[in-house]
């Protein structure tokens, strides 16, 4: 078949599909006169030959084993997750030959424990997500709490004992929500951030013809607008397609671009289309789509967007601006800036998104600099977010007791107190450094950790009852900035005879608690915040 034929056959297709969505006169909008992009003649698109799949998320889950309690787990284990956790354990631990697998998993310091998690969409290798731990029921096994997750294979739900693909692996401190407003459950609890996904994931275009020329001019145009290294094509009907690094954090936005590239590329054409999108961007209610088809296109929309710019809409002016950005013009960051810093803007956090997602580092980083000082803070948040995967130098950072990040942000007159409890924990400092009040004392909720300042006192007294022997209390010292009093109350205790100083080992969950507490009662002065919980899709066929 020669190529004019191919084109036949596929506009004749792409018109039939429109016509059975939609029907094929022009539908009048909401918003004056515009075409309707769903049923614009403008040629057929790979999405409308082709079903594009591995944009959803994979549920994995696994066994394992909870190590470091304090007398709270069990020895029950049905007896083919005993062998399998017994096989494991010894290949994990090559350098313990002499370890009695049966003594480990029977210590009452020990838990068996069922693992699941989401693996997000089209996810890239070495990538991390939340897990959620559960002990196993009918067992005797009272808490997780203080434990940690030795190292489990994660498969798909169902496939426990099968020779199957491990997906991702998990490990890591055990984590419990104890802030929220429902009771803590210790035979539950999550471990932030500690499934890791263990190979790349390729999206999936399956055409819907196994046609093998028309699979090579796919994969051409795919590669041609991504890179040589995007898209290939392994049988006719199918393409493997790995997200670009630059999309790493708009995923979907990809995958839609991909569903939204044209067969066919004439200039004529294209420039037909890119007057057409224009003109639906400018005035329909699927800016979305339109603008999304734009960028497929590429560098030959920018003269058609930048007409745009000076749009009385705001949603118009952002879309074209944000979508000139992703095309490597900055023509539109401008207007980027403007409605990220306009407080009476709805749509600041989007423009913010925008302009840290595809503008250079410098100037990316200059427009969050400056919204750290929002009043907002959501908005300060975000900007945070931003400057943290830019590696900048406004926020420092420690890692404490190999288990959070404590990071300070010294560029902003608003000073608050952040948690995360998904995703890496870390507690964030913003407007360090914060200082304590005297005439300071908090208690845990079970009363174990003791936080203590008598008025004119010049440090912080820090008391940790031994959590296996009650009788015996630990004792540290801090200053008065709220950072060191983090660092001594969580950091790992010095072990026996080394005569540097450490911390009382507190866990990342229950220095959280006292943070807030601290803050409710104004031992210092500064807001609370916490991130929201995690959220694992958890419809796992058992």
């Amino acid at each position: 078949m020669n190529t004019m034929s191919i084109r036949s056959v596929l506009v004749a297709a792409a018109l039939l599909m429109l016509c059975s969505a939609g029907g094929c006169a022009e539908r009048q909008t909401t918003r004056g006169d515009a075409l309707n992009l769903a049923t614009a003649d403008l040629g057929p698109t790979i999405g409308s030959l082709a079903t594009v799949l591995g944009s959803k998320p994979i549920a994995v889950e696994g066994y394992g084993v909870v190590g470091g309690l304090k007398g709270t787990g069990s020895a029950e284990c049905p007896p083919a997750i005993r062998t399998y956790l017994a096989r494991e354990i010894l290949r994990q631990l090559p350098s313990r030959g002499a370890l009695d697998v049966e003594q480990f998993i029977n210590s009452s310091d020990t838990a068996v424990v069922h693992v699941e998690g989401v693996i997000p969409e089209a996810p890239f290798k070495n990538e991390y997500f939340d897990v959620k731990v559960t002990a196993l029921p009918s067992t005797q096994t009272t808490s997780l709490e203080g434990g940690g997750l030795f190292p489990t294979e994660l498969k798909l739900p169902g496939n426990f004992g099968v020779q199957t693909r491990i997906l991702a692996d998990a490990e890591g401190p055990f984590f419990i929500d104890k802030i929220s407003d429902t009771r803590a459950d210790t035979r539950t609890g999550y471990i932030l951030a500690g499934g890791k996904v263990l190979d790349e994931h390729r999206i999936i275009v399956l055409l819907d013809q196994g046609d093998f020329r028309l699979t090579n001019t796919v994969r051409n145009l795919i590669n041609g607008r991504f890179g040589d290294t995007t898209a290939r094509a392994v049988q006719p009907g199918r393409i493997e397609v790995l997200v670009p690094a630059q999309y790493r954090q708009r995923r979907q936005r990809f995958i839609a671009m991909v569903k939204a590239m044209f067969l066919t590329q004439e200039a004529g054409t294209t420039a037909e289309r890119i007057t057409t999108l224009v003109r639906i961007l400018a005035g329909s209610e699927y800016n979305y789509d339109s603008e999304v088809a734009l960028e497929a296109i590429g560098n030959q929309s920018v003269g058609g967007l930048r007409t745009l710019l000076d749009s009385p809409d705001e949603p118009v002016r952002l879309s074209a601006a944000r979508c000139m950005l992703n095309l490597g013009s900055d023509a539109g960051l401008a207007v980027l800036r403007q409605i990220a810093m306009d407080k009476g803007s709805p749509h600041r956090l989007e423009a913010l998104e925008s302009v840290g997602a595809a503008a250079r580092r410098n100037d990316a980083a200059a427009l969050a600099r400056r919204l750290l000082q929002d009043g907002d803070f959501r908005i300060r948040l975000a900007a945070y977010e931003h400057l943290r995967r830019l590696d900048d130098v406004t926020i420092s950072q420690d890692f404490i007791a190999r288990n959070f990040y404590l990071e300070r942000i010294a560029r902003t007159d608003h000073k608050a107190i952040f948690v995360s409890r998904s995703g890496q924990p870390r507690i964030v400092l913003f407007g360090a450094p914060i200082d304590c009040r005297d005439n300071i004392f908090i208690q845990s909720p079970e009363g174990d950790i003791t936080v203590n300042a008598s008025t004119g006192q010049n440090y912080v007294t820090l008391l940790r009852k031994h959590p296996k022997r009650p009788g015996v209390v630990a004792q540290a010292r801090s200053s008065f900035k709220l950072d060191d009093l983090i660092k001594a109350l969580c950091e790992e205790p010095p072990k026996e005879g080394d005569s540097a100083g450490g911390g009382l080992g507190v866990s990342y969950a229950d220095v959280i608690v006292l943070l807030k507490q601290m803050s409710d009662k104004g031992a210092v002065d500064a807001e609370f915040r916490a991130g929201p919980p995690p959220k694992i899709d958890l419809n796992i066929k058992k």
